[in-house]
């Protein structure tokens, strides 16, 4: 196998809602710097626009994985007719494909939502997302009936789930519930709101649940 200083490990990055790679990329910062040296983040943007009310999109739209109304997201949501998301997981396999292998997945808010599914979907043995864990920052359980299949079951895949005390936009708790969903989540408590944290103790929290899947180890 290969030694410890074998290749750093792979992330896709799933942005949160009314994101997009260049708008994900520019706000971990400091998370692609902690990171250097052990894993790599390679960002995508989700399928779809998000209707903008004035031309803030510009060249750079924001997007998101599904909408729980037409045109509109709220994860607290139960929504009846759910949109987007089977376009949302055929993204994340023709990623897996044109760029990989990859090791594991980094989502925030929405895109940890979409992760966690993804997660779902490889512990049942879907062969087209071959990851082996995931990061969750800011993550929920979609509240939609129809999504409400990939929860039924615990998802034995391994998991690190961060979640922030004074997050305004996913509060902590709907984080912690989706961490029940896993089998041996870990789960990380940061004292910010709702953003990928990146200082010294969370630093240290990743770094060692990434060890766990050091290449050749």
């Amino acid at each position: 196998g290969a030694m410890s200083g074998g290749r750093p490990l792979r992330l896709l990055g799933l942005h949160g809602y009314r994101q997009s790679e260049r708008r994900f990329r520019q706000r971990i910062g400091a998370l692609r710097k902690a990171l250097r040296g052990r894993a790599e983040l390679v960002v995508i943007s989700a399928p779809h626009t998000v209707p903008v009310d004035e031309d803030d999109g510009g060249d750079d739209p924001p997007r998101g994985w599904w909408f729980s109304g037409p045109g509109t997201f709220e994860a607290g949501e139960e929504a009846a007719a759910p949109a987007g998301l089977e376009e949302s997981l055929s993204a994340v396999a023709a990623a897996l494909k044109k760029h990989g292998p990859f090791d594991g997945l980094l989502g925030f808010s929405q895109g940890a939502a979409l992760a966690a599914m993804v997660c779902a979907l490889r512990a049942r043995g879907d062969p087209r997302f071959p990851v082996a864990f995931a990061i969750l920052v800011a993550g929920f359980a979609s509240r939609a009936p129809a999504h409400g299949h990939f929860y039924r079951e615990p998802i034995s895949l391994p998991t690190l789930h961060v979640v922030g005390d004074a997050d305004a936009v996913i509060a902590a708790s709907l984080s912690r519930e989706l961490a029940q969903h896993f089998v041996e989540p870990v789960v990380l408590t940061h004292p910010g709101g709702h953003f990928v944290p990146a200082a010294a103790p969370q630093k240290k929290a990743y770094l060692d649940f990434l060890d766990r899947f050091c290449p050749g180890q």
